[in-house]
C-alpha cells in the first residue's frame, strides 16, 4: 500500500489527507511535498521541486513522529532535489512540536548551500548551540562541500585545519576526500598532494577514493610521469587499483600519444581481473578520434559490442566527433541516425557535434535543421551550440543571421562566453562592420570578461582592414600596459596592416625592435620587405621562421 501512495501524485495526496482513511492524522502539506504519518509508516508525495510551500494546520490528536522517522522523510526529499521543500518542512516541524536533531540540522545546511544560501548553511551552526547540540563530522564535511561549491576553496581548506586542531571532532577520510576533490577541480594538485601526505602521517590512512581522485587530476593535466608514480606508490601500500584507476591512468597516456604505455595498463589490468568498462573503452574511442584515428576508433567499438559492453551516447559522440574532424560529414550524420534509431541516445552533445560538423563545412542550412529539430524535441540549446551556430554564419558571410543568433541565445539564457564574443567580433571585423564590433567589444569590458591578446588581434585587423592605421598602432602600442603580450598572429596583422598602408619604413622599424627574437610568422599579400640578411617572403598562407640577429 505504501508503495501505491509514493507514486500518487499531490493531488491524490490531498485526498487521502481528507479522506476518512487519513483524516487525524499527522500530516505536513505544500505544493511540492505532503508528508503523512500513520502509527510506524510514513509516505510522502510531491511533484515539482523548489515550489513555494503554503502552511496548513498539522493534526495533533495522533501522536507525533519521532525526529527519526521526520529525518528519514526529510532526507528522502532531499534527494529528490526538492530543497525548498525540506526546508519548509522543517519551518513546519516546529509548528507540529517536533524535535530537531543534529542529523536534521545537517539535512538543512545541505539544502540550503544547494539552493546557493551558503549563509543561511553558516547561520544553522547558530541553531545547534542554541539547542545545545555539537556539530558531528558529518556537519562539518557538509560546509566544506557547501564552500566548494561555491568555489570558496580557501574557507574549505580553514574549515578543516580547525577541525584537525580542535580534536574533539576530528576529520574523517570522507571529509579529506571532499577538500583533495576540491583542490584537484582547482587545479591545485600540489595542495592536494601536501593533504594526502598530512593523511598517511595522521591516523585517518588515504584510502583508494582519495588516490583516484589525485590520479584521475594528474592525468587530466598531463602530469601523467607524477600520476603513475604514485599509482606504485599507493600499490606498494597494499591499496589494490580498481577499474577507475587505470582508465584515468589510460586517459592520461592516451592524450600524450603513448599508446604503447596505454596498451600495456589495458593488459596489466585484465591480468589482474578488472576488466574495462564502458568508460574506459570511451577514453579510447575519444582519445583515437581526437587524434583523428578514427578506423581504431571503430575497431574499439566492435571490440566492446563483441564483450556485451554496449556503446553509449558518449561512444556514439565522440565517434561523430572524429569523422566530423576528417570532414567525413556523411558518416557522423550515419552515427546520429543510428543514435536515433536506439531511441533516447541523442542528447545535446550529439546534435551540438553534428551542428558544429556542418557548421565547420560551411553547410549552415543542414546545421539550423538540425538546430530546429533539436528545439522541437525539447532540447535546450547551450552555449556551446549557439556558438558553433554564430561561427557557420560567420563563415558564410552572413552576419546579420549571426547577430540575430547571438541575441537569441542570451533572451533563452545562456550567456556568450569568450569565444562567442571572439567569433562574431572577427565576423564583423572582417565584414568592415567596425562600430558595431567596438560595440560589442564595449560590451565585453562592461561585464567584465577576460578579454585576452586573441580578442585584441581582432580588433587590430578589424582597423587595419578599415584604414585606421593609427587607431590600430595604438591599440598595439597599448597591449603591455594591459599585460598582454603580441602573439605570432598580432606580429602578422600589424606587419600587414603596415605594409598595405604604405608604411613600409615603420614596419622595418617595427621589425628592428624584435632583435633577437625568433617569431614565427605567417605571412599576408604581396609585398616584401628586408633588413639586413632577413627577407620576409609575402605569400598567402606560407609560414616562415624569422630569426632577426
Amino acid at each position: 500500500m505504501l508503495k501505491m501512495m509514493m507514486m500518487r501524485n499531490i493531488a491524490a495526496a490531498s485526498f487521502y489527507c481528507s479522506s476518512r482513511r487519513w483524516r487525524g492524522m499527522p500530516c505536513l502539506h505544500s505544493n511540492s511535498t505532503l508528508v503523512v504519518f500513520d502509527n510506524n509508516y510514513f509516505a510522502f508525495f510531491h511533484s515539482q521541486p523548489s515550489k513555494p510551500i503554503k502552511s496548513t494546520r498539522t493534526q495533533l490528536d495522533q501522536p507525533r513522529p519521532s525526529v527519526v522517522r521526520f529525518n528519514q522523510i526529510l532526507g528522502q526529499v532531499a534527494k529528490l532535489k526538492h530543497y525548498s521543500a525540506v526546508i519548509s518542512l522543517y519551518n513546519q516541524m516546529g509548528v507540529s512540536r517536533i524535535g530537531h536533531d543534529v542529523y536534521t540540522l545537517t539535512i538543512l545546511i545541505n539544502c540550503y548551500f544547494h539552493l546557493n544560501q551558503m549563509g543561511f548553511s553558516l547561520s544553522v551552526l547558530g541553531k545547534f548551540f542554541k539547542l545545545g547540540l555539537e556539530p558531528d563530522v558529518f556537519t562539518f564535511t557538509t560546509l566544506i562541500k557547501g564552500f566548494l561549491l561555491e568555489n570558496r576553496v580557501a574557507e574549505a581548506a580553514t574549515l578543516l585545519h580547525k577541525m584537525m586542531r580542535g580534536g574533539n571532532c576530528q576529520p574523517n577520510v570522507v571529509t579529506f576526500g571532499t577538500i583533495i576533490r576540491g583542490f584537484c577541480m582547482k587545479g591545485n594538485n600540489s595542495a592536494a598532494i601536501q593533504l594526502l601526505r598530512k593523511m598517511e602521517e595522521g591516523a585517518c590512512k588515504p584510502n583508494l577514493v582519495v588516490y583516484n581522485t589525485i590520479i584521475h587530476s594528474l592525468c587530466k593535466d598531463t602530469l601523467v610521469v607524477d600520476a603513475l608514480n604514485l599509482f606504485s606508490e599507493m600499490m606498494s601500500k597494499g591499496i589494490a587499483p580498481n577499474v577507475i584507476t587505470y582508465t584515468s591512468l589510460i586517459h592520461g597516456v592516451c592524450k600524450l600519444g603513448a599508446w604503447k604505455e596505454a596498451t600495456r595498463l589495458l593488459n596489466e589490468m585484465v591480468s589482474k581481473n578488472i576488466f574495462p568498462d564502458v568508460f574506459t573503452f570511451n577514453v579510447l574511442v575519444d582519445t583515437l578520434c581526437k587524434e583523428g584515428m578514427v578506423v581504431e576508433a571503430e575497431g574499439v567499438v566492435e571490440i566492446m559490442i563483441q564483450r556485451d559492453i554496449d556503446p553509449d551516447s558518449v561512444t556514439y559522440n565522440s565517434l561523430m566527433d572524429g569523422y566530423c574532424l576528417r570532414r567525413e560529414i556523411g558518416k557522423a550524420k550515419k552515427v546520429f541516425e543510428l543514435m536515433l534509431s536506439k531511441g533516447s541516445m541523442v542528447d545535446v552533445v550529439s546534435y551540438c557535434t553534428l551542428i558544429n560538423g556542418y557548421c565547420k563545412h560551411k553547410k549552415i542550412d543542414k546545421a539550423m535543421m538540425l538546430f530546429l529539430d533539436m528545439c522541437h524535441k525539447g532540447l535546450v540549446a547551450d552555449t556551446i551550440t549557439y556558438t558553433s551556430l554564430v561561427d557557420g554564419f560567420c563563415k558564410v558571410g552572413r552576419i546579420d543571421y549571426a547577430q540575430k543568433l547571438f541575441s537569441k541565445m542570451q533572451a533563452c539564457g545562456q550567456l556568450p562566453n569568450v569565444r562567442t564574443y571572439s567569433i562574431l567580433l572577427d565576423g564583423l571585423c572582417k565584414n568592415r562592420q567596425l562600430s558595431r564590433a567596438m560595440q560589442l567589444f564595449g560590451e565585453m569590458e562592461a561585464k567584465k570578461l577576460d578579454i585576452d591578446i586573441v580578442i585584441y588581434s581582432i580588433l587590430i585587423e578589424g582597423l587595419c582592414i578599415t584604414g585606421k592605421i593609427e587607431s590600430a598602432r595604438d591599440l598595439y602600442c597599448g597591449l603591455s600596459s594591459k599585460g598582454l603580450q603580441p602573439n605570432v598572429r598580432t606580429y602578422n596583422i600589424m606587419i600587414s596592416g603596415l605594409c598595405i598602408a604604405g608604411l613600409t619604413h615603420e614596419a622595418k622599424m617595427c621589425l628592428s625592435k624584435w632583435k633577437r627574437k625568433a617569431v614565427l610568422l605567417m605571412v599576408g599579400p604581396l609585398t616584401q620587405l628586408s633588413e639586413g640578411s632577413s627577407i620576409i617572403n609575402r605569400h598567402q598562407g606560407q609560414w616562415y621562421l624569422f630569426k632577426q640577429w
